[in-house]
């Protein structure tokens, strides 16, 4: 259906000869003209009715704007129709000035007001068709034009979330880096070493909209890695795992919050600290959620900003949806809990 009414403007040119067949047929047998006269007034309105056709689609498209359209459309389809009309009567009777030919002159003179109506019905829908297309068409490009807008915003704006992740990290990894070269060179470099592992896997990732769950957890590990060598036995990661071989996630989604929960969890805390992570599927949903210590009445450090809302950002960039996360707090616990759609059976 979308093809045809594409091509409507094409095919109506090419029914026309199938019209003017019956027309032709119609004039022979049913008025009981010679077969010249049939072809030749067939062939004239044809011909005619063609090239106004055409020159209402040209001159409706070439309409530099939309604003008045329908009266600029209706008005030449009645110019059209008039002049066209009586350039047939006139021709034809020119061509059909005989005394043999009395009868279809008078048939001719007699049929021009109902001749003149059906051009006129007939460049009239073409004309508003030809406008009604060009107000879709010019609708179809300013909104092709805002989409892509949007999503080129959308995507800069994901772009942009997404790199503030890496320097969040690296701040606060060249800083225990500083600290350790001076009171335990070992751990420092091993700390480099980890960290531009870490950094090597970040980039193969970048180019990537979704990775299986099962990837993202061996980023995650990378970097508690890097953390461990941070806190030392002061950090400890408990897992539970039990979702789909195929879930996946959004790259760089995961480590902002568990990042989160280190921050919050191990400051202003002197012994171990464990934090809990869930990770499992519920009705075609990934839900991840990470616990972790909280004292509501120690402030940790304040950082770039990025965290969870920066991660909310994300989500609803990506889903249109602003319930795919959720936090709660007590006087103990710091609970988020984050939820994946997932796209497979």
């Amino acid at each position: 259906m979308r093809t045809i009414n594409k091509h409507i403007h094409w095919i109506l040119l090419l029914l026309i000869p199938l019209g003017a067949t019956k027309f032709a047929f119609i004039l022979h047998q049913d008025f009981g003209f010679t077969w010249p006269i049939a072809v030749a007034d067939t062939l004239a309105t044809s011909v005619v009715m063609a090239l106004s056709v055409w020159s209402i689609i040209l001159l409706v498209k070439s309409y530099p704007t939309k604003v008045t359209v329908y009266s600029y459309a209706m008005l030449i389809a009645i110019v059209l129709a008039v002049g066209s009309t009586y350039s047939i009567f006139y021709g034809l009777k020119w061509w059909f000035k005989g005394v043999e030919c009395s009868p279809y002159l008078i048939w001719l003179q007699a049929t021009l007001p109902v001749r003149l109506a059906l051009i006129g019905l007939f460049y009239c829908w073409m004309a508003t068709n030809s406008a009604l297309r060009k107000n879709i068409n010019e609708l179809d490009t300013r909104f092709q034009v805002q989409t892509d807008a949007a999503t080129l915003l959308r995507d800069a704006e994901l772009f942009k979330l997404r790199q503030q992740l890496q320097p969040h990290f690296l701040y606060n990894s060249l800083n225990s880096i500083s600290a350790l070269i001076m009171i335990s060179p070992d751990r420092a470099q091993e700390m480099i070493g980890k960290l531009s592992d870490f950094l090597r896997g970040s980039v193969k990732r970048e180019a990537e909209d979704k990775i299986l769950v099962t990837e993202e957890l061996v980023y995650i590990e990378s970097y508690l890695a890097i953390e461990s060598v941070r806190f030392g036995h002061r950090l400890k990661v408990d897992f539970e795992k039990e979702f789909a071989p195929e879930a996946t996630i959004p790259p760089f989604l995961f480590q902002p919050i568990l990042e989160n929960a280190i921050k919050f969890g191990l400051y202003g805390k002197t012994g171990a600290v464990t934090i809990s992570i869930s990770i499992h599927t519920h009705d075609n949903v990934l839900i991840l959620k990470i616990v972790n210590p909280f004292d509501p009445y120690t402030e940790p450090p304040r950082g770039t900003g990025f965290g969870l809302e920066g991660v909310g950002r994300r989500l609803y960039l990506l889903y249109a949806r602003t319930d795919l996360i959720e936090t709660h707090k007590d006087e103990e616990q710091f609970t988020t809990i984050l939820k994946i759609p997932q796209n497979y059976v």
